[in-house]
């Protein structure tokens, strides 16, 4: 149990210390852009690696006994999960690490495709995988996991807004203004529309396609069946 507290601490806390803006401009003024990026990613792989082996090897610990009714959460909750991290990995994303240069550059609306809903859909997806699943597995291990990475996205998400204003000033306003981080929040407010052709029909179909890969190799792969 203290492996996983210390991974986790590790995992989350790494993401949020590596990209302060202090620390992050003396170790790329060190070592530069590349190798900077190089340890941050090896740093995060290594550190969630041991998180999940960590959680595997953790003893079991019950705190609550979840009603039958909730299982379903995760099997309703999953496909939008899965649909928002397709989009995000196969969308141009000026919040993901690298992805500043797209504003930086300014060319287009930033509020395309899977961004007219929310400026951050990879983090509302692995936040919604998170929470659907700590809800249902009422244990302290994973509690710790599945909570370590609901802090991670949804905190996530501001933290990548301040870190995007500082370091790109009048450049951040456009996605500012025609995005929003909570889903369709522009939408709502008259700033924007959805750009349904720019998500297009692919990335639901292979959303879906990954939701379903899932179920079928969650009783082999984590010895529990995904259904209730």
């Amino acid at each position: 149990m203290n492996a996983l507290i210390a991974a986790a601490a590790l995992f989350v806390g790494g993401h949020f210390l590596l990209s302060s803006a202090p620390l992050r401009a003396a170790l790329i003024a060190r070592f530069g852009e590349r190798m900077f990026r190089g340890f941050y990613s090896l740093v995060m792989l290594a550190s969630l690696t041991w998180m999940l082996f960590a959680y595997g090897a953790a003893p079991y610990v019950a705190l609550w006994v979840t009603p039958l009714g909730l299982y379903w959460l995760p099997v309703i909750v999953m496909p939008l999960a899965a649909i928002l991290i397709v989009a995000g990995l196969t969308t141009p994303n000026p919040t993901m690490v690298g992805g500043e240069r797209l504003l930086a550059e300014g060319t287009g609306s930033p509020a395309v495709g899977i961004f007219s809903i929310t400026r951050h859909p990879f983090l509302w997806g692995t936040g919604l995988w998170a929470v659907s699943h700590l809800l249902v597995n009422g244990d302290l291990p994973s509690i710790i996991l599945m909570g370590g990475i609901a802090v991670l996205s949804f905190a996530g998400m501001a933290h990548i807004d301040r870190r995007r204003e500082a370091a790109l000033g009048a450049a951040w306003g456009p996605m500012k203004l025609t995005t929003s981080l909570l889903p369709f929040g522009a939408v709502l407010a008259g700033r924007g529309k959805v750009d349904w052709r720019g998500i297009g029909w692919w990335r639901p179909l292979l959303g879906v396609t990954l939701y379903l890969g899932l179920m079928h190799v969650h009783l082999m792969a984590f010895g529990v069946s995904p259904l209730p």
